[in-house]
């Protein structure tokens, strides 16, 4: 096997086809040679049929950590080069043949991918602008992570330490190993993951600006860094990425 993309998933029955869909597409090109893995966290609702009906593999771990959800399903992948995309995001059609190529190259460690929302307005605009601002400064890359299955093991995967922000630490930690290697860690350059915009339209298009940007200072990352979180940072993080429900408007 080629390549294994993990998608976690919690109550995701509105999103989760489009996004497999769009997985199948951009596999068209390595035939019988990518594996999905959708990862059940915690769902009471119709994730698992569709994702089934779609022939992912199913795994369950009911952990209120997405490195814990993300690892679940790595531990069970058989592909070479392994991908992380959320259930409601779309891969272009071109990603995994990019991904085949900057990794084929010998060159690169592994990467992200830039992205687009799925809507615009002036406070999303700010925040897509405040947030490509310090992935750069930071010489990282979001939204889709990918590497070689072998180099994630050896970093021992996303940091279950953490129960927020343990994308960009594991980026982070990637792009070291690499760089002690002599390779690269990148943004893929065409391919653009679209991205929901769906807690936007639940928390006000400038609630990441507002709110969320300003909790995750450098004191507050590494304290999660170390897995010291306060009951307001477990609070806080259990409404915005675990138990936040999308029909009820504040």
């Amino acid at each position: 096997m080629k390549f294994s993309i993990v998608v976690p998933a919690r109550n995701e029955e509105k999103f989760i086809g489009g996004c497999l869909e769009s997985i199948r597409r951009a596999a068209d090109p390595f035939p019988g040679d990518v594996e999905t893995i959708v990862v059940l966290n915690r769902c009471t609702d119709g994730t698992e049929r569709i994702a089934a009906a779609a022939g992912a593999r199913i795994v369950r771990e009911d952990a209120k950590c997405l490195a814990t959800i993300r690892n679940a399903g790595a531990r069970q992948a058989t592909g070479d080069i392994l991908v992380t995309i959320d259930a409601d995001s779309r891969m272009p059609e071109s990603m995994l043949a990019e991904v085949d190529r900057a990794l084929a190259s010998g060159k690169i460690i592994g990467g992200g991918a830039r992205f687009r929302p799925d809507r615009r307005s002036l406070g999303i605009l700010a925040t897509m602008a405040f947030v490509r601002l310090v992935t750069r400064l930071l010489g990282l890359a979001g939204v889709s992570y990918w590497c070689r299955r072998g180099d994630f093991v050896a970093l021992g995967g996303f940091n279950e330490k953490m129960i927020a922000g343990e994308d960009l630490e594991f980026a982070a930690r990637l792009k070291k190993y690499g760089r002690e290697r002599g390779q690269r860690f990148i943004a893929l350059p065409r391919a653009r993951v679209t991205i929901s915009m769906r807690k936007f339209d639940h928390f006000g298009d400038w609630h990441f600006l507002r709110t969320l940007a300003g909790r995750t200072n450098r004191e507050t990352i590494l304290r999660w860094r170390r897995g010291e979180y306060s009951e307001e940072d477990r609070r806080f993080t259990d409404e915005y990425f675990y138990e936040w429900e999308e029909d009820k408007k504040n």
